[in-house]
């Protein structure tokens, strides 16, 4: 196999402005695209830099606004994003020290969960 790494995570929402204001301004990433595509409007957001984005898709895309758990963000200061979510409104659960490093939970505003980890190396468990 030659995959090399993932390029899109769906994220299920109900209302796309709402949700890029969230992820650009809460949560810091940048739109990588922002286009109508038929009847349906085509919405990525993504970390600086990063090889993933985050395509921000409603129900009449055929998504579940909210169904998204679990999905893992590495941050390189745990403590000052948490404050900084924090003061933006998101809710925020953490930090908590667990045996494998250090971690939060978050919620985007439609209920779509986040673990925002402190670089444990998780993936490598």
């Amino acid at each position: 196999m030659n995959i090399t790494h993932a390029t899109t995570v769906t994220v299920p929402v109900t209302d796309q402005d709402r949700a890029k204001d969230f992820y650009v301004t809460a949560l810091g990433f940048e739109v990588v695209v922002d286009r109508q595509m038929g009847p349906v409007r085509w919405l990525q957001v993504a970390p600086k830099g990063a090889q993933t984005a985050f395509t921000l898709a409603t129900a009449e895309q055929g998504f579940a606004p909210g169904s998204a758990t679990g999905i893992i963000l590495e941050t390189a200061d745990l403590d000052a994003d948490c404050a900084e979510l924090v003061k933006s409104g998101a809710a925020v659960q953490g930090p908590t020290d667990l045996p494998w490093g250090r971690q939060a939970t978050l919620t985007d505003p439609d209920g779509n969960g986040f673990v925002l980890s402190a670089g444990s190396g998780a993936r490598h468990v």
